[in-house]
C-alpha cells in the first residue's frame, strides 16, 4: 500500500505563490511513489480581505494532480466536515500550509478533529509565524493553529525562531525549494522580444506582488540616484499592486522616472514568468522586512543573479558576492549594489549561482515531512 499524504494549502483554481508550491509539492510525492491529494480552498479569502483583483487563475488545471476544492475558511461547519473526512480517512501524512493568522481558526479546528484517529502525523510548512502585516487577534489565532500540530518545517531561520516563541513543538529548516516548474531558461533577446522590451538596455528586475513590505519605494528611489541614471539602468516591475499604487506614482512622478521604468503591473500568469526572469539582468529584492522569499529560488532556477537586502533570511540564501549583492535596506545601499552587480557582470556570478542551486531541491523538503518522529 502507497502512504498517504494529505496537501492541505492553496492550489488551483487559486493562484499565486502558494499555489504553486503546493502543486510541486504534490508532483514530488507523487515522484516519490506516495499518494498525494491536496484539498485546497473553495472560499480562501472573504473578496474584502483580498487586495489583488482576482483570486482565481487563469490557468489551465495541473495535470496529474488530484485536487479537492472543499474547505471554506470562514465556515465552522466546513472545519468540522472537512476535519471528520480526514480522520476517517487516516493519511499517513496530512502537511498544513500556514501563512498568516487568520487560517489558524480553520487550520487549527480541521486538525484537531484529524488527531483524534491516533494515527497521521499532523506537519505544518509555516512560510510566517509572526505576520509583516500584524492584525487584532493575530497571536490568539496562531496559538490555536499551532497546540495541535505534530512537527514544523521552516523555510528561515528567522520563522524557526518565531515559532520557538509560540512552541517547543520539533521543527526542521531547510532552504526553500527551487521553483522549477516555469520551463527552461531562454535568452535574454528572445524575452525581451515577447515582452516588448528593447533588447541592448541594461534592465533590473523587481518581481512579485507589490507590498509595502517588499520595499518598492526604495527601489524607485534608488532609481533616481546619478550613479543609476549615468548608467543609464531601467527597471523592470512585474506584479500585481497589492494596495493603493498612488504611493509609488507620487514617487514615479517626483523624481520623473517614467522614462526608466517598464511597468507591468498585472498579475503575472505562470506561463509568462520566464519572460520576465529571463528578460532581466539582475534581480532586485529591495525588501524592508522578511522571512525567506519565493523569488529568491525562482531567480536560482533561471540563474539569474540578484540582490537582497539584509533583512530575515534572505542573505543566507544570497552568498555575497558569489550569487549576487546583499545591501543595506536604504535607497543609497541599494542603488550601490546595483552597480555592483553591473561592475562585476553576470558572468561572474553564474559559476556559483549553478553550484549554490544544487542545495534546493525538492527531495530535501518531503524527507522533512516524513520522517518518522511524531
Amino acid at each position: 500500500m502507497k502512504k498517504k499524504v494529505i496537501i492541505i494549502g492553496p492550489a488551483w483554481p487559486l493562484r499565486g505563490g502558494l499555489a504553486t508550491f503546493d502543486e510541486r509539492l504534490a508532483k514530488q510525492f507523487i515522484q516519490e511513489d506516495l499518494d498525494v491529494t491536496i484539498y485546497t480552498f473553495s472560499l480562501q479569502y472573504p473578496n474584502f480581505l483580498f487586495p489583488g483583483s482576482t483570486q482565481y487563475s487563469k490557468e489551465p488545471a495541473p495535470a496529474h494532480l488530484k485536487i479537492k476544492i472543499c474547505i471554506n475558511s470562514i465556515n465552522p461547519f466546513n472545519w468540522i466536515k472537512i476535519g471528520n473526512e480526514l480522520r476517517k480517512l487516516k493519511p499517513d501524512f496530512i502537511v498544513v500550509r500556514f501563512w498568516m493568522p487568520f487560517f489558524g481558526p480553520c487550520l487549527g479546528t480541521i486538525i484537531r478533529i484529524v488527531k483524534w484517529n491516533k494515527f497521521t502525523q499532523n506537519i505544518c510548512i509555516a512560510d510566517n509565524i509572526i505576520p509583516h502585516e500584524k492584525r487584532f487577534g493575530d497571536n490568539l489565532f496562531t496559538r490555536y493553529f499551532i497546540k495541535p500540530m505534530h512537527r514544523f518545517v521552516t523555510m528561515s531561520e528567522l520563522v524557526n525562531k518565531d515559532l520557538a516563541s509560540f512552541t517547543t513543538t520539533p521543527s526542521t529548516n531547510i532552504v526553500h525549494p527551487i521553483y522549477d516548474t516555469f520551463g527552461e531558461i531562454l535568452s535574454k533577446e528572445e524575452s525581451r522580444k515577447h515582452l516588448q522590451l528593447p533588447v541592448n538596455e541594461k534592465i533590473i528586475l523587481f518581481f512579485g506582488f507589490i507590498r509595502k513590505y517588499k520595499g518598492l519605494d526604495l527601489l524607485l528611489e534608488a532609481m533616481n540616484d546619478e550613479r543609476i541614471k549615468g548608467a543609464n539602468i531601467k527597471l523592470l516591475v512585474a506584479g500585481e499592486f497589492y494596495e493603493d499604487p498612488a504611493f509609488y506614482n507620487e514617487i514615479i512622478h517626483k523624481y520623473n522616472l517614467g522614462s526608466s521604468l517598464f511597468l507591468r503591473t498585472n498579475f503575472i500568469n505562470d506561463s509568462e514568468v520566464k519572460y520576465y526572469l529571463c528578460a532581466a539582468d539582475f534581480v532586485i529584492q529591495p525588501y524592508k522586512s522578511a522571512t525567506q522569499s519565493g523569488v529568491t529560488p525562482l531567480a536560482y532556477h533561471f540563474e539569474k543573479p540578484m540582490l537582497v537586502t539584509n533583512i530575515g533570511g534572505l542573505p543566507s540564501l544570497v552568498p555575497h558576492l558569489k550569487v549576487g549583492v546583499v545591501a543595506e535596506p536604504n535607497p543609497t545601499a541599494i542603488a550601490a549594489g546595483i552597480m555592483t552587480l553591473y561592475e562585476l557582470g553576470e558572468t561572474h556570478f553564474l559559476k556559483h549561482l549553478c553550484e549554490e542551486k544544487k542545495k534546493y531541491g525538492w527531495y530535501k523538503l518531503t524527507a522533512a515531512i516524513t520522517q518518522n518522529n511524531k
